[in-house]
């Protein structure tokens, strides 16, 4: 169990840093005014939500990060066959976003709702999500290749397979 956690983090981490760079990009593009995370982070801090808090960025960067890790950690839990955890993956993490903006984000009043946000944002952070769960997924499945198939899967592969002689 330990290992599989320790899978999740790395492979969170990893994902975490691939979304963050489809966030920048959706940023530069001017799809979104700042990062999400560094938002968050500003509306939790005392003071008002509107200006600028000292270490805001280093702040939301190191949630996003350890937001990713534990994620990442629950989804190794979560799931457990290689072959389905992209599609497992994607929809999990399109879940996170969606719980995440839909949900406690709005409620803290740190963003606002998926249908009320800006146009571009919620594209942008749709597209990371899905790349989040996509690396996620897949390098969970390089560190964590299978589970050896039971005696039955693995007798019956033997017999599929021809005789050399």
């Amino acid at each position: 169990m330990m290992r599989r956690l320790a899978n999740g983090a790395i492979s969170g981490a990893a994902a975490t840093m691939t979304m963050s760079t489809v966030m920048l990009a959706g940023q530069k593009a001017g799809l979104m005014p700042g990062q999400p995370p560094k938002h968050i982070v500003r509306g939790l801090l005392p003071g008002s939500k509107a200006r600028h808090k000292t270490g805001e960025g280093v702040l939301g960067a190191v949630a996003h990060l350890g937001f990713g890790v534990a994620s990442g950690m629950a989804f190794a839990l979560l799931s457990r066959r290689p072959r389905r955890r992209v599609p497992l993956g994607v929809g999990y993490a399109l879940l996170i976003w969606v719980v995440s903006y839909e949900g406690w984000a709005p409620r803290l009043s740190v963003l606002p709702p998926i249908d009320r946000d800006l146009p571009g944002r919620p594209a942008v952070m749709a597209a990371g999500h899905i790349v989040y769960g996509a690396t996620l997924a897949a390098l969970l499945n390089r560190l964590e290749p299978g589970e050896k198939p039971p005696a039955k899967e693995e007798a019956a592969q033997k017999e599929s397979q021809p005789a050399l002689s």
